[in-house]
């Protein structure tokens, strides 16, 4: 019998523009069509980002709740990761989608450095969007930059500022930041198993680096994480012509290793969510 994983697309990010793909969703509508393509190639859990009418990124709740909306008719039983990141907004208006009880949001538990940038996470504001997370049964996605992380991550479970399972993303490939390094991986995949035996765990790898990273995933038992947000291209040579078309490369990589898409069912089994209702 074959091992199901879980497919994350990433559906536009932040920081893409179609100046970089024509391809990238950046309205309601586009986002909602190209999630609806994805989550028809196999993808079972959408990692959303939300932006102004020029392009810029924003964490407006009602932009974020049209969005969830239109998720939940068009792609019955996804799951739906909301970002609380830093690119989209400063402080606690990070957390301000959090009452909209989406299934997951990304936490980012600790600081590290990005291109040209801190990407800052102070530990009030952390523990603060935790505390909404456990407050509207939100689950959390550790976004993993830095091993530090997954030990801040497990602390946070042992204290009771978390709630257990967690499901942990490890984020490689961002310069200046945690490289795509096998060794690194597999002993951030151990630390995971070690200090919180009971979550589950993927991997975001940047650019060139995503295939590389849904490999790793596959192979080692993990699930994956694909999309424009992290990588626009299919090859060297061609733009991605959709997020399904990542997907679709996704689902060819995870067979590879004898394993096969997640249904919605089992996606949400896996990660310790109520199923669709």
């Amino acid at each position: 019998m074959t091992t199901p994983v879980v497919i994350c697309v990433a559906i536009t990010g932040s920081l893409p523009q179609k100046s970089n793909n024509p391809a990238v969703p950046i309205t309601i509508p586009e986002q909602i069509e190209s999630t609806q393509e994805a989550f028809e190639a196999g993808a079972t859990v959408a990692h959303c980002h939300v932006r102004n009418a020029d392009g810029s990124a924003t964490s407006d709740p009602a932009k974020f709740g049209e969005l969830m909306e239109g998720l939940r008719k068009h792609c019955p039983g996804i799951i739906v990761q909301l970002s609380t990141g830093g690119r989209s907004g400063a402080g606690q208006e990070r957390g301000g989608m959090l009452p909209l009880r989406p299934d997951m949001a990304s936490l980012a538990v600790g600081s590290n450095n990005f291109p040209t940038r801190v990407y800052e996470n102070n530990p009030n504001l952390v523990d603060w969007l935790a505390s909404e997370m456990v407050k509207f049964d939100v689950k959390p996605e550790i976004e993993a930059f830095d091993l530090s992380h997954i030990f801040q991550a497990a602390g946070m479970v042992k204290d009771g500022r978390l709630k257990a399972p967690l499901h942990v993303q490890f984020v490689m490939g961002v310069k200046n930041a945690m490289p795509v390094d096998r060794r690194a991986f597999e002993f951030m995949v151990e630390t995971t198993n070690r200090l919180m035996p009971e979550a589950t765990w993927c991997a975001a790898g940047i650019g060139r680096n995503q295939a590389t990273l849904n490999d790793w995933c596959a192979e080692l038992g993990g699930h994956c994480r694909t999309g424009l947000e992290d990588n626009m291209r299919l090859d060297k040579d061609m733009l991605a012509p959709s997020n399904a078309a990542l997907v679709k490369q996704c689902v060819g990589i995870i067979e590879k290793h004898g394993r096969r898409a997640a249904t919605v069912a089992e996606a949400r089994a896996l990660l310790s969510l109520p199923s669709a209702g």
